[in-house]
């Protein structure tokens, strides 16, 4: 029965993502995660330029509106921005890969240098990269300009899972062509929602990739195949794993919280003992501000310090907790938690006061996409990577579905680790799995040469990381 909701999961793909219901560590709430998208904005400029040994060319594919009907629209078409690097490509005529990560729902830019795995691998495989900028966000807009795209029900009608991934699909074939690289396999990357996309585009387009790296992607997270309380409730246990102590002081702190905001000025002391930029207009925003950071500590306890989503020390769990634990009995709960949470909103010391309305984007074509449904597609030669802390992995794959579909998790590993770059402090357990990676990725690519009879690669060594002997 496991098995058959798994599959049935792959083949349905009813949403996107839906609400979860159960506010991490035992709040009820409707809130709904941050995406990755709304942190393209919001660290963009800093994360590309600490990552500026990415070097890539930008351009621009005239894309249709609608891949699927024939009818005439004013707007027919836009400019799809995509980065590329060939660097390390062998080149059509020797049929090196072509590696594509499938853009999420941001800046492409940001998740280009966000995703080093593949730069990593690049070299040894000789392949080509290629990064396309989802549909109706960073600067592939239709219509000319976001507020137009995002007027009303009927711009916003084209921004479809379905319509981004034959985005990615007409942008390789056509770039392939274009370089006489049409024997040219590809390989697909993603991480998260991208990571659902590429699978969803290996599953629907199974003759324009070889094959999929699905990092963190909640394929699963559909009603009546997880509970829909699955993402919180591992949100709570990461909490709990750190400090138990921690974790009831956080749910203590939600009914503080509205005790707190029916006094008498209550919710102008608040603001006040947050460190608010405005007066709270109610108690929800304080509780979804702090929701989201605890969210997002949980999809990003990596190992190491990091600025994913914001900079943040190692295993910044530990950390939060550490400050919240340090606090003498008797202190106001409130007072702890804030402490606590500045170590993810504050980590560096520069923030003055904080703005809980920090979403670039609203409510903005992300949940317009959480009503859209995909297609049926047999599946092959996909790769689903998960660690058990990230909250995402609650709706992942985590276990093989056959031979070829198959399911890497590790205990410790956050939301989609795999996918950034190697460093001197990866633990072994994540240079295995980036190893097993490899691996599989080099037989889907093996099998392809083998078909076509030419040459072969050989990687050497599971604990070797990416060292390379290649056979021609």
């Amino acid at each position: 029965m496991a098995m058959e909701k798994l599959w049935t999961g792959l083949l349905l793909l009813p949403l996107l993502f839906m609400m979860s219901y159960v506010g991490d560590a035992g709040r009820p709430s409707f809130w709904r995660p941050r995406t990755l998208g709304e942190f393209s904005i919001i660290n963009r400029e800093k994360s590309i330029l600490q990552s500026s040994q990415y070097e890539y060319e930008t351009k621009y594919f005239t894309q249709r509106l609608d891949h699927f009907s024939f009818k005439n629209h004013k707007n027919s078409s836009f400019q799809q921005r995509y980065l590329i690097n060939d660097k390390y490509w062998l080149g059509a005529e020797r049929m090196g890969p072509v590696f594509l990560y499938c853009g999420n729902e941001g800046y492409i830019d940001w998740f280009a240098v966000n995703a080093g795995f593949m730069w990593d691998i690049a070299p040894q495989f000789g392949a080509l990269l290629v990064f396309p900028e989802h549909r109706y966000y960073g600067e592939s807009m239709p219509y000319g300009s976001q507020s137009v795209a995002y007027k009303d029900g009927d711009s916003l009608s084209y921004l479809t899972a379905e319509q981004a991934l034959a985005d990615f699909a007409t942008l390789i074939v056509d770039l392939k062509k274009n370089l006489s690289a049409e024997a040219c396999p590809v390989v697909l990357f993603g991480g998260s929602y991208g990571g659902m996309l590429a699978a969803w585009m290996r599953l629907k387009y199974p003759h324009i990739a070889i094959g999929a790296l699905a990092s963190s992607a909640p394929i699963l997270q559909f009603e009546d195949i997880v509970p829909s309380d699955i993402f919180y409730n591992l949100v709570s246990n990461d909490f709990k794993r750190e400090s138990e102590n921690c974790f009831k002081l956080i749910q203590q702190s939600w009914e503080a919280l509205e005790i707190y905001g029916e006094r008498d000025e209550g919710l102008q002391n608040l603001s006040k003992k947050f460190r608010m930029c405005r007066d709270l207009k109610s108690t929800d925003e304080v509780q979804d501000w702090l929701s989201s950071a605890y969210s997002n500590l949980a999809m990003v306890d990596y190992p190491y310090p990091a600025s994913f989503l914001m900079p943040l020390p190692g295993y910044p769990i530990k950390e939060v907790c550490k400050v919240i634990d340090s606090f003498p009995n008797g202190t106001d709960v409130l007072d702890r938690i804030f402490a606590g949470v500045s170590v993810y909103y504050n980590y560096t010391g520069e923030e003055k006061c904080f703005d809980v309305n920090d979403d670039p984007h609203g409510e903005n074509g992300w949940n317009w996409q959480d009503i859209q449904k995909v297609l049926k597609y047999y599946g092959s030669n996909i790769i689903f990577s998960n660690g058990l802390l990230d909250p995402w992995s609650g709706g992942g794959v985590l276990q093989n579905i056959s031979n070829s579909v198959v399911a890497l998790v590790t205990e410790l590993g956050a939301h989609h680790l795999d996918l950034r770059a190697a460093t001197e402090n990866d633990p072994i357990w994540l240079v295995e799995q980036r190893n097993a990676e490899i691996q599989i990725i080099n037989n889907w690519m093996n099998e392809y040469y083998q078909n076509k009879v030419i040459y072969t690669f050989e990687i050497s060594g599971k604990n070797e990381y990416y060292q390379d002997k290649r056979i021609y």
